[in-house]
C-alpha cells in the first residue's frame, strides 16, 4: 500500500498551474528584453531560480523567483548616481514592468521587483552575470549595496545529487514542504532543500530505493533534523555556499512528525492515518468501505475546505492555538501534557484562542473546525469549512461525540497564509 500512496502523493504535490506560471515568465522576459536589449525574446537572459527553479516547489507555490540578466553598461550607468543606485535600478525595472502589466500590483522592494498575478507573485531580480557564473544584484536596504549570489550553482549541485540518489532528493524536498505548509512550520524553502541535501549526502541507504521505502526514508529524515542542535542558526547552501538562516524553531513539530512516522512503521494498520496527519491535505485520501458506505448514505454532502486551495501558502511566522476546557481545570495542552493520555468528556464548553503569534502588521484570522470519525458521518456532522474570525481571536465550541477532531487557525496577509496553528481535540 505504501508504494501506491507515496507515488500518488508525489503526483498530488506537482504544481498544477505550471502553464500559467510559464506564460508569466515569458511575458516578463519579453518586456525586459525589449527594454534593455531592443529585441523580442521570451527566453533569453532569464533564469528561473528559487524553489521553482530547483524543481522542489509544490502545488500552491506563492512566490516565484527569476533572474533577468542586464547588460553591464546598465550597471555602469547607475554607478554614476549619487544616491541609492540600487533603488534607482529597481525603480526603472518596476516602471517597465508596470507598463507591461498596468492592472497588476508591481512593487520595487529590497532586492526584487514583484508582480502580483493573483494566484502567485513573480519576483524579478535584475542582475549582472559575472565571469565565474555568479550574479551581481542590487540591494536597496540601508542606503543600497551590490550583492553577489550563485543560484545556478545551487541548482546544479542539487540536480547532481538528485540523480545519484535515484531521484529521491527533490521528492523528499517536496514532501517536507507539504509537512511544513500543513503544520505551519516557519522554515524557508532553501533551508528545507539544504537539510534534505545534507541528509542524502550523508547516507547511502536510499541510493537505490523508491516509493515503497518512503515511509522509512521520511522517518529517518525527521530523526536527522531532530538531532540537529536547536541552537544552530545557519547552514551553507549546496553549490553556492551561501548562508541559509533558520527563521524559527522547527524541532517541536519535527519531533511530533517523527513520533507519528515511527508509529506508522510500527503499526501498518494505522500507517495511512499517521502519514495523513504528518503530510496533510495533499496526502492521498483513504476511506475504508464501512466509512465510504456511511458517507454514501449520509443526508449531507461530504465537504472540507483546505487552506492550500483557499489561500496561497507561504508560511513565514509562528502561530499557536490553545483551548480552555470548562470544568476541567485548565488549558487543553496543559491537561494533555499532565495526563499523558487525556480525552475531553462530552458536554464540555471549549474556547479556542490564539495563544502565540508573531505575524507583523495587519492580517486576517480564519478558523477551521474538523470533525473526524465514523460517528461524525453517522450523525451527519462532518465539518471542515474555513470561516473568518469575528475579531475576538477566539471561537467557542461544545463537545458532542467521540473522535479525534481538530481545530486550525490561519493568519492571512493579502490572501497569503503566512502562519497556521492546529490543536487536536480528543473527545471520549
Amino acid at each position: 500500500m505504501s508504494k501506491e500512496l507515496f507515488e500518488q502523493f508525489r503526483r498530488n504535490l506537482a504544481v498544477k498551474n505550471a502553464d500559467a506560471i510559464s506564460k508569466s515568465y515569458r511575458q516578463v522576459t519579453e518586456k525586459l528584453n525589449d527594454k534593455y536589449y531592443g529585441y523580442e525574446s521570451s527566453s533569453k537572459n532569464c533564469r528561473q531560480v528559487g524553489s521553482y527553479g530547483r524543481n522542489t516547489a509544490v502545488d500552491g507555490v506563492s512566490d516565484l523567483d527569476m533572474v533577468f540578466l542586464l547588460p553591464w553598461d546598465v550597471y555602469y550607468r547607475f554607478q554614476k548616481y549619487e544616491n541609492n543606485k540600487q533603488s534607482s535600478l529597481l525603480g526603472e525595472v518596476r516602471a517597465a514592468l508596470k507598463e507591461k502589466f498596468p492592472n497588476r500590483t508591481v512593487r520595487a522592494q529590497q532586492q526584487v521587483v514583484s508582480i502580483d498575478f493573483s494566484d502567485y507573485i513573480v519576483e524579478v531580480v535584475p542582475a549582472f552575470l559575472n565571469k565565474d557564473g555568479s550574479y551581481t544584484y542590487p540591494d536597496a536596504n540601508n542606503g543600497g549595496a551590490w550583492r553577489v549570489c550563485n543560484p545556478v550553482a545551487e541548482i546544479d549541485e542539487i540536480n547532481e545529487l538528485h540523480k545519484l540518489k535515484n531521484h529521491n532528493l527533490k521528492r523528499l524536498c517536496k514532501m517536507v514542504r507539504a509537512w511544513k505548509n500543513d503544520h505551519g512550520v516557519p522554515m524557508k524553502g532553501m533551508l528545507i532543500d539544504t537539510l534534505c541535501y545534507q541528509f542524502f549526502n550523508n547516507t547511502i541507504k536510499y541510493d537505490t530505493k523508491t516509493y515503497s521505502s518512503y515511509g522509512e526514508m521520511t522517518k529517518d529524515f525527521f530523526a536527522y533534523i531532530v538531532s540537529i542542535d536547536q541552537e544552530k542558526e545557519e547552514w551553507r547552501a549546496p553549490g553556492s555556499g551561501s548562508i541559509v538562516t533558520n527563521s524559527g524553531n522547527f524541532h517541536p513539530k519535527a519531533k511530533k512528525a517523527l513520533r507519528r512516522l515511527q508509529e506508522a512503521l510500527d503499526n501498518p494498520e494505522s500507517a495511512h492515518e499517521k502519514w495523513s496527519i504528518v503530510f496533510g491535505e495533499h496526502f492521498p485520501e483513504y476511506i475504508d468501505e464501512e466509512q465510504r458506505q456511511a458517507i454514501a448514505e449520509s443526508k449531507i454532502k461530504y465537504f472540507e475546505e483546505f487552506a492550500g486551495k483557499k489561500f496561497r501558502l507561504d508560511i513565514q511566522y509562528s502561530l499557536e492555538v490553545d483551548c480552555t476546557v470548562k470544568n476541567e481545570g485548565g488549558r487543553l495542552r496543559g491537561l494533555m501534557a499532565r495526563a499523558g493520555v487525556y480525552k475531553i468528556p462530552v458536554h464540555r464548553d471549549l474556547t479556542f484562542y490564539v495563544s502565540k503569534i508573531d505575524v507583523p502588521g495587519d492580517f486576517k484570522l480564519y478558523w477551521k473546525v474538523r470533525n473526524n470519525g465514523k460517528e461524525a458521518v453517522s450523525r451527519d456532522m462532518i465539518r471542515g469549512t474555513i470561516i473568518r474570525d469575528s475579531g475576538a481571536r477566539q471561537i467557542t465550541e461544545k463537545t458532542s461525540f467521540e473522535g479525534e477532531h481538530f481545530v486550525e487557525c490561519f493568519a492571512v496577509k493579502e490572501n497569503v497564509c503566512v502562519a497556521r496553528g492546529r490543536i487536536i481535540v480528543p473527545i471520549q
